[in-house]
């Protein structure tokens, strides 16, 4: 029997992430998800009118096949799935993972290859040409990252998941309108964090349920050589596999000079993946008021309340600031008390101090206000 979470979750991403219409082809991709689910997702395309394509994956044969990486095969694959994108509407994909650290002894060399030769034209076509959503799943590694049992890990991803997204766009539209108004931003935060930089006529873009899940936040990108301080990310992350923590990175307009860190080569490798990725592509607020501790998956811990994140490499296209890279390193700094605290300053506006909005009229983004004022 299926899961009546499961049906909940499938429908939000059918009908309110992608709005599928009559006659529009989805692409599915899953990897070690319940069977259930893809079931799931495919009823409500159909049910919608749409017309399903789907893929499956698995970690430890992208693992294997990381690992006999070459030029001549990635360009094929990326020629194929370009194509196969290109005619796409919609694009809905979800990650499971036994285990986090598959890749964690896949050589550098080979993911450079794999960044190299198939690139980001797969992933531009599908963030610019399709209307698209990805998440996780709940595994139980990822319950052991949250230090949770697997039961009460489940119970908060499919909570986190459904929450009601349309109230949650309400509040985010006032935080876009006055990321929009404004120009320069200065970050104080944990350790030596002190930074500046402009914002100044690159749009914000709020996310509410309809690219990632869950979701929760307000992005835009730093005008590229305006960005000069340092700043020390709190949060643990994870890249190709390997875990990093203690980020610091000092800046001088707008590249990235030095970083350091719990791993000095691994988090300068990846830095040194082509010139852009020493430049930053995206500043975000996260806003989830029900996320509030890392968990070592970017795609909750980029939407804690109380958190920003400053992203090294490639900037989205609706936020365009020039800067193009194979690299999209999202690095997360919580500003909670628990976490050091931190001050966000538009222009002369202290709009968050300690991880909670200021003025009167960002106030309901607050956890505890958000189920009140809205």
């Amino acid at each position: 029997m299926t899961d009546p979470r499961m049906t909940r979750l499938a429908e939000l991403l059918v009908n309110y992430s992608c709005e599928v219409k009559p006659g529009e082809k989805v692409y599915i991709s899953t990897q070690a998800i319940h069977p259930e689910m893809d079931c799931e997702i495919i009823k409500q395309v159909v049910k919608a009118g749409g017309v399903p394509f789907h893929h499956l994956s698995n970690g430890r044969i992208n693992r294997e096949l990381a690992l006999c990486a070459s030029k001549e095969r990635m360009e094929i694959l990326k020629e194929a799935d370009l194509a196969m994108m290109k005619q796409m509407d919609c694009y809905i994909a979800i990650r499971g993972a036994d285990n986090d650290s598959e890749q964690s002894d896949v050589p550098k060399e080979k993911k450079r290859i794999v960044d190299k030769y198939y690139g980001t034209e797969v992933l531009n076509e599908r963030v610019n040409n399709t209307k698209w959503v990805v998440l996780r799943w709940p595994t139980p590694s990822m319950a052991q990252r949250a230090a949770m049992s697997t039961e009460a890990f489940e119970d908060f991803y499919f909570d986190v998941c459904t929450l009601d997204y349309g109230k949650l766009a309400k509040a985010e539209a006032v935080l876009r309108e006055r990321m929009d108004k404004a120009d320069m931003v200065h970050i104080l935060g944990p350790g030596d964090t002190d930074l500046r930089f402009s914002i100044k006529d690159i749009p914000a873009i709020c996310c509410w349920g309809d690219r990632n899940i869950p979701d929760g936040e307000v992005y835009t990108a730093p005008v590229k050589d305006s960005v000069n301080g340092v700043i020390h990310y709190n949060a643990p992350t994870c890249y190709g596999g390997k875990e990093f923590d203690n980020i610091r990175l000092e800046i001088k307009d707008g590249k990235i000079e030095k970083a350091t860190g719990s791993d000095t080569d691994g988090i300068n490798f990846i830095l040194d993946t082509d010139p852009g990725a020493r430049y930053f592509g995206e500043f975000s607020l996260g806003v989830n008021p029900f996320i509030k501790k890392p968990m070592r998956d970017i795609l909750f811990d980029e939407k804690i309340s109380g958190s920003i994140h400053l992203t090294p490499g490639r900037a989205y296209e609706e936020a365009w600031n020039g800067n193009d890279s194979a690299l999209h390193w999202d690095l997360v700094m919580i500003q909670t008390p628990e976490y050091g605290g931190g001050e966000i300053w538009f222009d002369d506006e202290l709009i968050r101090k300690d991880g909670l909005f200021v003025p009167d009229y960002l106030q309901p983004l607050n956890p505890e206000a958000f189920s009140k004022e809205l």
